[in-house]
């Protein structure tokens, strides 16, 4: 019974492999405008605060797309967002040590049929449903609520700051093509780490 699901699962992955080197080989159809569109991620605010015995985020982010990622989306490619916080304990006269790290994926998709654009949250399983993408991407952008640690995991006399990046996660496709996307700028989705300390 297994096996003609694996196989429409293959021939649907080709496809997408497909359509993303037409994307990338033959240009997205904007090259003829005189500047090309420049993607770039951003961390704009982040604050942590106790609510109850747990550490919670309160997070903005600035995500834009690229000419290729958003027209390898519209070809019908999965693009993954991840978003990446740390929680590092400050030490005195040593090196500052990484005691917990955090990745939430979330999958980015666009459905011509129903023309939505969803995000499915790949760690919950959680999913919703927007007519526009920028919708889509300011949903993603909107970090509320977020449990981060428990304070009880906290050494009580130390010190600790967090940090939070996102990035645009290529690690699903095939290795020639994370080849590819690693020489062509506008697959370098990545913001800068935004630092703060933790209070307690």
């Amino acid at each position: 019974m297994s096996r003609p699901i694996s196989i429409k699962y293959r021939i649907q992955s080709h496809r997408l492999v497909i359509a993303l080197l037409a994307v990338l080989v033959f240009g997205t159809g904007l090259a003829e405008d005189a500047v090309q569109r420049e993607g770039y991620f951003e961390v704009r605010s982040a604050v942590t605060q106790p609510v109850g015995e747990v550490h919670t985020l309160d997070a903005r982010l600035q995500l834009v797309l690229s000419n290729e990622a958003l027209a390898a989306l519209e070809s019908g490619v999965t693009l993954t967002i991840e978003i990446q916080m740390q929680v590092i304990r400050i030490k005195r006269f040593l090196v500052d040590s990484v005691d917990a790290e955090l990745a939430i994926r979330y999958a980015l998709e666009y459905r011509p049929l129903s023309q939505r654009y969803i995000v499915r949250n790949l760690n919950s399983g959680d999913q919703d449903s927007f007519a526009t993408l920028y919708s889509a991407l300011n949903r993603l952008g909107r970090i509320q609520s977020l449990p981060v640690i428990d304070d009880a995991l906290l050494l009580t006399d130390k010190s600790y700051r967090l940090r939070l990046r996102a990035m645009l996660n290529t690690q699903q496709y095939p290795a020639s093509l994370r080849l590819l996307f690693f020489w062509r700028g506008q697959w370098q989705l990545q913001s800068k780490w935004y630092e703060w300390l933790l209070e307690r």
